[in-house]
């Protein structure tokens, strides 16, 4: 990388909401960024992106596969980048009781935030020791609570908060940052995709935070080496200082609130 230069960017579940607005926060800042996604929409968000002015390379794989992983990992050394920053989004949810959910939907869940957040690390971290890398993974502020009616989301996603808090421990005699981005419940197509529309959180909930705020958080805080940020609104920082001190049964409780099929409606 030449002196002055700004490290290339790779952030996955980049073709909308927060991962989009996460590879614009990048763009805006000078760095050249790696987007990839599952859906047909990352050619149109390259497009959107490529007008900040710096250079796009887009990719579509299913990063619940293994082989999609690999495949998308030896593409993006070809273009002999120096990839300094990793922004592990991709992500899905799921909502609705544990024992009537898809049990293919849910593995196929637990494949993509967990599994390739976990392969993804392993492959760029190496490269990372040499350039003073940084790891952003989107985690969530459910990462601190018991979820019913999210269960196997919401333990996607303490797994991610654990991981990244282990591997920071690991490598803190290193030049290597990891930061854990923590949204509320952010205006996305999220809940749609879940099926939580019809809960209190998905109906209503989603307003409390914005994607574009969500992601400028983010990024500040990987830029600043900040362990964790709860982002983006005033209350959904409050909530994850109040979930460090709660009992797990009462965050449970008001979890239930949120997410239970129907809820919406009273």
């Amino acid at each position: 990388m030449k002196s002055g230069e700004k490290p290339t960017a790779v952030i996955t579940g980049a073709s909308t909401g927060i991962g989009f607005e996460l590879a614009k926060q990048f763009a805006q800042n000078g760095h050249d960024i790696v987007i990839v996604s599952n859906s047909d929409r990352i050619k149109d968000a390259a497009q959107e992106l490529r007008a900040i002015g710096k250079n796009v390379f887009e990719y579509k794989h299913d990063l619940s596969r293994k082989g999609e992983i690999e495949k998308f990992y030896d593409e993006v050394r070809t273009l002999g980048k120096d990839i300094g920053i990793i922004a592990l989004n991709a992500g899905v949810g799921l909502g609705g009781p544990f024992r009537e959910n898809d049990i293919d939907e849910e593995v196929n869940m637990i494949n993509l935030n967990v599994v390739s957040t976990v392969y993804l690390t392993k492959l760029f971290l190496n490269g990372f020791l040499e350039n003073n890398g940084k790891i952003l993974f989107t985690s969530s502020i459910v990462s601190d609570m018991p979820a019913p009616y999210s269960a196997i989301y919401g333990a996607t996603k303490a797994f991610v908060q654990s991981f990244a808090n282990a591997l920071r421990e690991e490598l803190k005699e290193t030049n290597i940052s990891i930061t854990t981005l923590m949204p509320g419940a952010t205006n996305t197509n999220f809940f749609a995709r879940a099926g939580l529309l019809d809960t209190k959180v998905g109906a209503e909930g989603k307003f409390e935070n914005e994607p574009s705020e969500v992601a400028k958080q983010g990024y500040e805080a990987l830029m600043n080496g900040v362990d964790e940020v709860y982002a983006a609104s005033a209350k959904t920082k409050l909530e994850g200082v109040i979930n460090k001190f709660l009992p797990e049964k009462v965050k449970a409780i008001l979890h239930k609130k949120q997410a239970e099929p129907g809820s919406a409606y009273h």
